[in-house]
């Protein structure tokens, strides 16, 4: 099965930044499209970025557009998120997804905790 393995996360102060990666095992990354989502406490899992099986397409949230990145190293089975600018509302949770998009199956990390905080 698909394993996905997040790290990176930490406690960082506002205006700095951190990088996420997630590990990917047991199929062939590049056959997968993957994102990143997150959750803060008390609220629903949103959606972060999403990223296309070789990078072409790309989507970020509202919230996180011109601060994020997202990027796929597909020879590394690794997915990354470079944050910057982080804000203290940035502060959650944050878990890499894969879908297998041609029989719509999907799989998910166990999570990466990112604090923003003075």
């Amino acid at each position: 099965q698909v394993q996905l393995a997040e790290s990176g996360g930490g406690l960082v102060q506002p205006g700095g930044s951190l990088r996420l990666s997630c590990a990917a095992s047991g199929f062939t990354f590049s056959s997968l499209s993957m994102s990143w989502y997150r959750q803060a406490p008390g609220k629903e899992r949103e959606l972060v970025a999403v990223i296309t099986t070789t990078g072409d397409s790309i989507y970020y949230a509202d919230s996180v557009q011109g601060r994020f990145t997202i990027s796929r190293d597909n020879a590394k089975n690794t997915l990354y998120l470079q944050m910057n600018s982080l804000k203290p509302e940035d502060t959650a949770v944050y878990y890499c997804k894969a879908r297998w998009g041609t029989y719509g199956i999907e799989y998910w990390g166990k999570g990466s905790l990112v604090t923003v905080s003075s």
